[in-house]
Protein backbone atom coordinates (compact mmCIF):
# COMPACT_ATOMS: atom_id res chain seq x y z
CA UNK A 1 0.00 0.00 0.00
CA UNK A 2 2.35 2.72 -1.18
CA UNK A 3 1.14 6.29 -1.22
CA UNK A 4 1.37 6.39 -4.99
CA UNK A 5 -0.99 3.41 -5.24
CA UNK A 6 -3.50 5.09 -2.92
CA UNK A 7 -4.11 7.85 -5.45
CA UNK A 8 -3.38 5.92 -8.63
CA UNK A 9 -6.04 6.55 -11.28
CA UNK A 10 -6.72 3.08 -12.62
CA UNK A 11 -10.26 3.96 -13.73
CA UNK A 12 -12.50 6.90 -14.50
CA UNK A 13 -16.05 7.19 -13.27
CA UNK A 14 -19.19 8.53 -14.87
CA UNK A 15 -22.09 10.61 -13.68
CA UNK A 16 -23.89 7.79 -11.89
CA UNK A 17 -21.01 7.62 -9.40
CA UNK A 18 -21.27 11.39 -8.91
CA UNK A 19 -24.98 10.92 -8.20
CA UNK A 20 -24.24 8.27 -5.57
CA UNK A 21 -21.47 10.28 -3.90
CA UNK A 22 -23.36 13.58 -3.78
CA UNK A 23 -26.53 12.00 -2.42
CA UNK A 24 -24.80 9.93 0.25
CA UNK A 25 -22.54 12.80 1.34
CA UNK A 26 -25.60 15.03 1.79
CA UNK A 27 -27.42 12.40 3.84
CA UNK A 28 -24.44 11.69 6.09
CA UNK A 29 -25.35 11.36 9.79
CA UNK A 30 -27.38 14.59 10.01
CA UNK A 31 -30.38 12.87 8.44
CA UNK A 32 -30.76 11.10 11.79
CA UNK A 33 -30.91 14.30 13.85
CA UNK A 34 -32.38 16.88 11.45
CA UNK A 35 -36.08 16.32 12.36
CA UNK A 36 -35.41 17.02 16.05
CA UNK A 37 -33.69 20.30 15.13
CA UNK A 38 -36.39 21.60 12.80
CA UNK A 39 -39.44 20.59 14.90
CA UNK A 40 -41.96 23.01 13.35
CA UNK A 41 -44.08 21.91 10.35
CA UNK A 42 -43.47 25.13 8.42
CA UNK A 43 -39.79 24.17 8.19
CA UNK A 44 -40.94 21.92 5.33
CA UNK A 45 -40.83 25.05 3.15
CA UNK A 46 -37.38 25.87 4.52
CA UNK A 47 -36.13 22.44 3.44
CA UNK A 48 -37.42 23.02 -0.08
CA UNK A 49 -36.02 26.58 -0.24
CA UNK A 50 -32.56 25.57 0.99
CA UNK A 51 -32.62 22.63 -1.43
CA UNK A 52 -33.16 25.10 -4.28
CA UNK A 53 -30.25 27.22 -3.02
CA UNK A 54 -28.16 24.07 -2.82
CA UNK A 55 -28.86 23.54 -6.51
CA UNK A 56 -26.91 26.74 -7.24
CA UNK A 57 -23.88 25.06 -5.72
CA UNK A 58 -24.50 22.03 -7.91
CA UNK A 59 -24.25 24.33 -10.94
CA UNK A 60 -20.95 25.76 -9.70
CA UNK A 61 -19.53 22.29 -9.01
CA UNK A 62 -20.64 21.14 -12.47
CA UNK A 63 -18.77 24.08 -14.01
CA UNK A 64 -15.66 23.02 -12.13
CA UNK A 65 -15.97 19.42 -13.35
CA UNK A 66 -16.38 20.66 -16.94
CA UNK A 67 -13.09 22.56 -16.85
CA UNK A 68 -9.83 20.97 -18.01
CA UNK A 69 -8.10 22.09 -14.85
CA UNK A 70 -10.25 19.84 -12.65
CA UNK A 71 -8.70 16.74 -14.24
CA UNK A 72 -5.16 17.83 -13.27
CA UNK A 73 -5.65 17.34 -9.55
CA UNK A 74 -2.90 18.91 -7.47
CA UNK A 75 -1.22 20.47 -10.50
CA UNK A 76 -4.50 22.10 -11.43
CA UNK A 77 -4.76 23.78 -8.04
CA UNK A 78 -1.14 24.90 -8.31
CA UNK A 79 -1.95 26.43 -11.68
CA UNK A 80 -4.85 28.33 -10.09
CA UNK A 81 -3.30 29.51 -6.83
CA UNK A 82 0.43 28.79 -6.84
CA UNK A 83 2.33 26.16 -4.89
CA UNK A 84 2.72 28.17 -1.67
CA UNK A 85 -0.97 29.11 -1.51
CA UNK A 86 -2.00 25.51 -2.15
CA UNK A 87 0.15 24.37 0.78
CA UNK A 88 -1.47 26.98 3.03
CA UNK A 89 -4.95 25.95 1.88
CA UNK A 90 -4.09 22.29 2.44
CA UNK A 91 -2.92 23.10 5.98
CA UNK A 92 -6.18 24.88 6.74
CA UNK A 93 -8.09 22.05 5.10
CA UNK A 94 -6.60 19.57 7.58
CA UNK A 95 -8.64 21.18 10.34
CA UNK A 96 -11.86 21.08 8.32
CA UNK A 97 -11.38 17.45 7.27
CA UNK A 98 -10.50 16.38 10.81
CA UNK A 99 -13.65 18.12 12.07
CA UNK A 100 -15.73 16.11 9.58
CA UNK A 101 -14.03 12.87 10.65
CA UNK A 102 -14.54 13.75 14.31
CA UNK A 103 -18.24 14.59 14.10
CA UNK A 104 -19.12 11.78 11.66
CA UNK A 105 -17.29 9.19 13.73
CA UNK A 106 -18.65 10.27 17.11
CA UNK A 107 -22.13 10.67 15.65
CA UNK A 108 -22.01 7.17 14.17
CA UNK A 109 -20.62 5.69 17.38
CA UNK A 110 -23.31 7.49 19.40
CA UNK A 111 -26.06 5.96 17.25
CA UNK A 112 -24.55 2.47 17.52
CA UNK A 113 -24.10 2.92 21.26
CA UNK A 114 -27.68 4.17 21.58
CA UNK A 115 -29.32 1.37 19.58
CA UNK A 116 -27.12 -1.72 19.49
CA UNK A 117 -24.47 -1.66 22.26
CA UNK A 118 -25.70 0.63 25.04
CA UNK A 119 -23.33 -0.79 27.64
CA UNK A 120 -20.17 -0.86 25.52
CA UNK A 121 -17.41 1.69 26.01
CA UNK A 122 -17.59 4.10 23.04
CA UNK A 123 -13.80 4.02 22.71
CA UNK A 124 -13.97 0.39 21.58
CA UNK A 125 -16.57 1.35 18.98
CA UNK A 126 -14.34 4.18 17.73
CA UNK A 127 -11.40 1.79 17.42
CA UNK A 128 -13.53 -0.81 15.62
CA UNK A 129 -14.97 1.75 13.18
CA UNK A 130 -11.54 3.27 12.52
CA UNK A 131 -10.09 -0.18 11.84
CA UNK A 132 -12.72 -0.88 9.17
CA UNK A 133 -12.20 2.55 7.62
CA UNK A 134 -8.42 2.04 7.59
CA UNK A 135 -8.84 -1.14 5.59
CA UNK A 136 -11.30 0.48 3.17
CA UNK A 137 -9.06 3.52 2.67
CA UNK A 138 -5.97 1.36 2.19
CA UNK A 139 -7.51 -0.02 -1.01
CA UNK A 140 -6.97 3.39 -2.61
CA UNK A 141 -9.11 6.23 -3.93
CA UNK A 142 -10.30 4.30 -6.98
CA UNK A 143 -11.74 1.49 -4.88
CA UNK A 144 -13.12 3.98 -2.35
CA UNK A 145 -15.10 5.61 -5.14
CA UNK A 146 -16.33 2.19 -6.29
CA UNK A 147 -17.39 1.42 -2.72
CA UNK A 148 -20.03 4.18 -2.90
CA UNK A 149 -22.19 1.83 -4.99
CA UNK A 150 -22.43 -0.53 -2.02
CA UNK A 151 -22.92 2.43 0.32
CA UNK A 152 -25.81 3.73 -1.77
CA UNK A 153 -27.68 0.50 -2.42
CA UNK A 154 -27.01 -0.64 1.14
CA UNK A 155 -28.83 2.34 2.62
CA UNK A 156 -30.95 4.31 0.10
CA UNK A 157 -33.71 1.67 0.05
CA UNK A 158 -34.41 2.28 3.75
CA UNK A 159 -36.64 5.22 2.83
CA UNK A 160 -39.27 2.62 1.88
CA UNK A 161 -39.40 1.44 5.49
CA UNK A 162 -41.09 4.69 6.50
CA UNK A 163 -44.12 4.27 4.23
CA UNK A 164 -46.29 2.67 7.00
CA UNK A 165 -45.91 5.80 9.12
CA UNK A 166 -47.91 7.81 6.58
CA UNK A 167 -51.09 5.86 7.29
CA UNK A 168 -53.47 5.71 10.27
CA UNK A 169 -53.30 4.86 13.06
CA UNK A 170 -49.62 5.82 13.15
CA UNK A 171 -50.14 9.16 11.41
CA UNK A 172 -52.03 12.23 12.51
CA UNK A 173 -52.54 14.80 9.75
CA UNK A 174 -53.17 17.74 12.06
CA UNK A 175 -49.57 17.46 13.25
CA UNK A 176 -48.51 19.01 9.92
CA UNK A 177 -50.07 22.35 10.91
CA UNK A 178 -49.37 25.21 10.91
CA UNK A 179 -47.59 25.27 7.56
CA UNK A 180 -47.28 29.06 7.73
CA UNK A 181 -45.38 30.48 10.73
CA UNK A 182 -47.07 32.99 12.99
CA UNK A 183 -43.69 34.55 13.78
CA UNK A 184 -40.04 34.10 12.81
CA UNK A 185 -37.60 33.78 15.67
CA UNK A 186 -33.85 33.51 16.01
CA UNK A 187 -34.29 29.75 16.36
CA UNK A 188 -35.83 29.65 12.88
CA UNK A 189 -32.75 31.35 11.40
CA UNK A 190 -30.54 28.81 13.16
CA UNK A 191 -32.67 26.06 11.66
CA UNK A 192 -32.01 27.47 8.18
CA UNK A 193 -28.27 27.31 8.91
CA UNK A 194 -28.68 23.74 10.11
CA UNK A 195 -30.50 22.75 6.91
CA UNK A 196 -27.84 24.42 4.75
CA UNK A 197 -25.01 22.54 6.42
CA UNK A 198 -26.99 19.30 6.20
CA UNK A 199 -26.81 19.60 2.40
CA UNK A 200 -23.04 20.11 2.52
CA UNK A 201 -20.52 17.45 1.54
CA UNK A 202 -20.52 17.64 -2.28
CA UNK A 203 -18.08 20.57 -2.16
CA UNK A 204 -15.26 18.17 -1.19
CA UNK A 205 -15.84 16.14 -4.34
CA UNK A 206 -14.00 18.84 -6.32
CA UNK A 207 -10.84 17.02 -5.20
CA UNK A 208 -11.66 13.85 -7.14
CA UNK A 209 -11.87 15.54 -10.54
CA UNK A 210 -9.02 13.42 -11.98
CA UNK A 211 -11.08 10.26 -11.40
CA UNK A 212 -14.15 11.54 -13.25
CA UNK A 213 -15.05 11.23 -16.91
CA UNK A 214 -14.89 14.79 -18.18
CA UNK A 215 -16.81 13.94 -21.35
CA UNK A 216 -20.00 13.46 -19.38
CA UNK A 217 -22.19 16.41 -18.41
CA UNK A 218 -22.31 16.20 -14.64
CA UNK A 219 -24.96 18.84 -13.97
CA UNK A 220 -27.92 16.53 -14.48
CA UNK A 221 -26.46 13.93 -12.12
CA UNK A 222 -25.72 16.60 -9.52
CA UNK A 223 -29.27 17.91 -9.91
CA UNK A 224 -30.81 14.45 -9.53
CA UNK A 225 -28.70 13.80 -6.44
CA UNK A 226 -29.59 17.11 -4.79
CA UNK A 227 -33.28 16.59 -5.58
CA UNK A 228 -33.17 13.08 -4.14
CA UNK A 229 -31.60 14.47 -0.95
CA UNK A 230 -34.37 17.07 -0.61
CA UNK A 231 -36.93 14.32 -1.14
CA UNK A 232 -35.37 12.09 1.52
CA UNK A 233 -35.10 14.89 4.07
CA UNK A 234 -38.73 15.83 3.46
CA UNK A 235 -39.91 12.26 3.97
CA UNK A 236 -37.90 11.87 7.16
CA UNK A 237 -39.17 15.17 8.55
CA UNK A 238 -42.83 14.68 7.61
CA UNK A 239 -42.87 11.14 8.98
CA UNK A 240 -41.32 12.35 12.23
CA UNK A 241 -43.94 15.09 12.53
CA UNK A 242 -46.78 12.67 11.85
CA UNK A 243 -45.55 10.26 14.47
CA UNK A 244 -44.11 12.45 17.25
CA UNK A 245 -45.85 15.82 16.58
CA UNK A 246 -44.09 19.13 17.13
CA UNK A 247 -44.65 18.93 20.88
CA UNK A 248 -42.59 15.78 21.31
CA UNK A 249 -40.28 15.72 18.30
CA UNK A 250 -37.50 17.66 20.00
CA UNK A 251 -37.61 15.22 22.94
CA UNK A 252 -36.05 12.51 20.78
CA UNK A 253 -32.33 12.72 20.18
CA UNK A 254 -32.46 10.49 17.10
CA UNK A 255 -36.08 10.57 15.92
CA UNK A 256 -35.38 8.64 12.71
CA UNK A 257 -33.71 5.85 14.65
CA UNK A 258 -36.48 5.81 17.25
CA UNK A 259 -39.04 5.52 14.45
CA UNK A 260 -37.31 2.44 13.11
CA UNK A 261 -37.76 0.79 16.50
CA UNK A 262 -41.51 0.74 15.94
CA UNK A 263 -41.19 -1.30 12.76
CA UNK A 264 -42.25 -4.92 13.13
CA UNK A 265 -41.80 -7.92 10.87
CA UNK A 266 -42.81 -11.57 11.35
CA UNK A 267 -39.17 -12.61 10.84
CA UNK A 268 -36.97 -10.12 12.71
CA UNK A 269 -37.76 -8.66 16.12
CA UNK A 270 -35.11 -5.92 16.12
CA UNK A 271 -35.18 -4.63 12.55
CA UNK A 272 -33.61 -1.38 13.77
CA UNK A 273 -30.33 -3.21 14.44
CA UNK A 274 -30.28 -4.54 10.87
CA UNK A 275 -30.98 -1.11 9.38
CA UNK A 276 -28.32 0.63 11.49
CA UNK A 277 -25.79 -2.00 10.42
CA UNK A 278 -26.71 -1.39 6.78
CA UNK A 279 -26.23 2.35 7.30
CA UNK A 280 -22.70 1.62 8.44
CA UNK A 281 -21.74 1.07 4.79
CA UNK A 282 -21.96 4.71 3.86
CA UNK A 283 -20.47 5.93 7.14
CA UNK A 284 -17.44 3.74 6.43
CA UNK A 285 -17.33 5.00 2.84
CA UNK A 286 -17.37 8.65 3.91
CA UNK A 287 -14.79 8.34 6.70
CA UNK A 288 -12.49 6.31 4.44
CA UNK A 289 -12.46 9.04 1.80
CA UNK A 290 -11.85 11.65 4.50
CA UNK A 291 -8.82 9.62 5.59
CA UNK A 292 -7.47 9.69 2.04
CA UNK A 293 -8.06 13.43 1.70
CA UNK A 294 -6.45 14.06 5.09
CA UNK A 295 -3.35 12.06 4.19
CA UNK A 296 -3.16 13.74 0.79
CA UNK A 297 -3.33 17.17 2.45
CA UNK A 298 -0.52 16.20 4.83
CA UNK A 299 1.68 15.18 1.89
CA UNK A 300 0.99 18.52 0.21
CA UNK A 301 1.78 20.50 3.36
CA UNK A 302 5.00 18.56 3.92
CA UNK A 303 6.04 19.02 0.29
CA UNK A 304 6.32 15.26 -0.30
CA UNK A 305 3.53 14.79 -2.79
CA UNK A 306 5.91 13.70 -5.54
CA UNK A 307 8.01 11.47 -3.30
CA UNK A 308 7.62 7.73 -2.99
CA UNK A 309 6.40 6.66 0.42
CA UNK A 310 5.28 3.42 2.03
CA UNK A 311 2.37 2.36 4.19
CA UNK A 312 4.03 3.71 7.32
CA UNK A 313 3.05 7.28 6.39
CA UNK A 314 -0.60 6.45 5.91
CA UNK A 315 -0.86 4.31 9.06
CA UNK A 316 0.94 7.03 11.05
CA UNK A 317 -1.63 9.52 9.80
CA UNK A 318 -4.42 7.14 10.83
CA UNK A 319 -2.92 6.68 14.31
CA UNK A 320 -2.57 10.45 14.70
CA UNK A 321 -6.27 10.96 13.92
CA UNK A 322 -7.27 8.09 16.22
CA UNK A 323 -5.26 9.44 19.16
CA UNK A 324 -6.70 12.91 18.62
CA UNK A 325 -10.20 11.43 18.58
CA UNK A 326 -9.60 9.56 21.84
CA UNK A 327 -8.09 12.61 23.55
CA UNK A 328 -10.98 14.83 22.50
CA UNK A 329 -13.52 12.20 23.54
CA UNK A 330 -11.90 12.03 26.99
CA UNK A 331 -11.46 15.78 27.24
CA UNK A 332 -15.08 16.69 26.51
CA UNK A 333 -17.76 14.97 28.50
CA UNK A 334 -21.26 14.49 27.09
CA UNK A 335 -22.57 17.86 28.28
CA UNK A 336 -19.70 19.73 26.64
CA UNK A 337 -19.93 18.24 23.15
CA UNK A 338 -22.62 20.65 21.95
CA UNK A 339 -20.12 23.48 21.31
CA UNK A 340 -18.12 21.16 19.08
CA UNK A 341 -21.26 20.17 17.19
CA UNK A 342 -22.17 23.84 16.78
CA UNK A 343 -18.68 24.58 15.49
CA UNK A 344 -18.98 21.79 12.94
CA UNK A 345 -22.33 23.16 11.80
CA UNK A 346 -20.71 26.52 11.09
CA UNK A 347 -17.71 24.88 9.40
CA UNK A 348 -19.89 22.75 7.12
CA UNK A 349 -22.06 25.75 6.23
CA UNK A 350 -18.94 27.80 5.49
CA UNK A 351 -17.24 25.23 3.28
CA UNK A 352 -20.42 24.53 1.32
CA UNK A 353 -20.77 28.24 0.59
CA UNK A 354 -17.08 29.05 0.15
CA UNK A 355 -15.41 26.23 -1.81
CA UNK A 356 -17.57 26.19 -4.99
CA UNK A 357 -17.75 30.01 -5.12
CA UNK A 358 -14.03 30.42 -4.45
CA UNK A 359 -13.07 27.96 -7.18
CA UNK A 360 -15.40 29.59 -9.70
CA UNK A 361 -13.99 33.06 -8.98
CA UNK A 362 -10.42 31.74 -9.27
CA UNK A 363 -11.21 30.08 -12.61
CA UNK A 364 -12.90 33.23 -13.89
CA UNK A 365 -9.84 35.31 -13.00
CA UNK A 366 -7.61 32.88 -14.89
CA UNK A 367 -10.01 32.83 -17.85
CA UNK A 368 -10.43 29.06 -17.54
CA UNK A 369 -14.23 29.05 -17.34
Amino acid sequence: MKASSLYERTATFGGIYVFFMVNRSQMLYFVLVTPSKLVYPYMIWALIAVGILSQLNMILIAKWFSSDISTKGYQGFVQLFGKRTVRVLAFVGLFFIFAKIYVTTLGTVEVINHVIFPSMNPLWLILFLFGICLYAASRGMTNAIRFVVIAFFGSAWMILCFIPFFFPSMASLHDLYPLIPADWSTVSWKNLLFIWQAFSGPEYLVFIGPWLNQKQKMLKYLTFANTASVFEYLIMFVVSLLFFSSQYLNKSRFPVTDLIRYLQTPVFERIDIILICMQMFYYVWAISIYFLWFYGAIRIVSGRLNEQSNRIGFITCWIMILISMIILDKWFDESEQNPLMNLQIWLRAFTYLFIPTFLLIACKRKGII
